[in-house]
This record gives structure tokens, sequence and C-alpha cells, in this order.
């Protein structure tokens, strides 16, 4: 049996907010005892996102049932994400404003099905930033997260680590609407 995956985009928190809690946490299950990574801080992240210019989730549902995520946010030059960024990344990629991919996950049944890229395609589509920006931890999935990114178009522009309790992430570019 085929599954139909169903894909909403909201532009507030409210109607999305308990789907994304339950996603995260099951997503990142094996990192919710790691202080950046539980469930208390990316509630936290989440509503501080949410209240940001530009913030959009798009979520992905198999029969009604919450099965992956994404979200994002528009960043002008002077946004902290840039400013964390090292080395500065070009003026091309941060005086137009960006959209900022703060977090994207799919449950672990849903992965290798195109699921994800369909997610963040849909996140994409009407955006009208010309570049998205997003940072991933280097060792997640063993590199192949990293690597899958770079299949979508992606390229490495830097480090950032945007909080103590963070891993040191690699931060990564593309054009908004670039065939990949």
């Amino acid at each position: 049996m085929t599954s139909v995956i169903e894909l909403r985009t909201f532009h507030t928190i409210e109607p999305a907010r308990q789907d994304l809690l339950d996603v995260y946490a099951d997503v990142r299950a094996d990192l919710l005892h790691l202080p950046n990574y539980a469930l208390s801080a990316f509630a936290e992240r989440l509503e501080r996102h949410a209240t940001e210019p530009g913030w959009e989730a798009v979520l992905a549902y198999d029969q009604g049932v919450p099965v992956g995520y994404a979200y994002a946010n528009t960043i002008e030059a002077d946004d902290r994400w840039w400013k964390r960024v090292t080395p500065t990344p070009p003026a091309a990629y941060t005086d137009r404003g960006a959209v900022a991919l703060k977090e994207i996950g799919v449950r672990m049944a849903w992965r290798g099905t195109g699921t994800a890229r369909r997610i963040h395609d849909t996140l994409l589509a009407d955006r009208s930033e010309p570049y998205i920006t997003l940072m991933v931890n280097p060792l997640a999935g063993d590199g192949k997260v990293h690597r899958l990114y770079e299949t979508w178009g992606y390229k490495d522009i830097g480090r950032s680590q945007p909080s103590p309790a963070s891993p040191v992430l690699i931060a990564m570019i593309s054009s908004v609407h670039s065939p990949s």
C-alpha cells in the first residue's frame, strides 16, 4: 500500500505547534538528552523563531499523522545568524535578505522517500528572497546529511556555533529558485 503525503503550509505557529513538537521529539529522540537538542530548548527556539519576519512552516502528513516538517524565516544583513558565521559571508548573500532554514526533519520510516525534499521545495516555492541558508551538524548521519544538502545545491560558506551548547555547524547557502 502506497501512502500519499499531504503537505500543509503554516504562517502562524498556533495550528502547527504541537505537530512540530511531536515530530521533532521523534526525529531527535536519540539526542534529546543533550541540552541543545532537548525538547524544551527546541520549544523555546520555535516560539522565538515564529515571531520573526517571514516565518513559515511546512508539515507533511501521512493519513493525518505528521511525519516531517521544516520551518524558516527571513533574515537581513544585520541578523545574528550572519554575525555568527566565520568567515563573514559575502555581501552578495546577505545584502538583500535571505531565507534561513531553521529546522527540517522527517521521521525514520519516511526517510529516503523524497519527503524531506518535497517539504523543502514547498517551503521555498513562494519565497521572494534570492538565497536560502542553513546550518548543519557535519556529524549528523556520519556526514550523510551534509552530503544530502550538497546534492540539493547547497555549498559551504563557513562555520557557526549558535550557542555554547550547540556543536560547531557548517553554514551552507543556495539560490532559492535554483534547479538542482
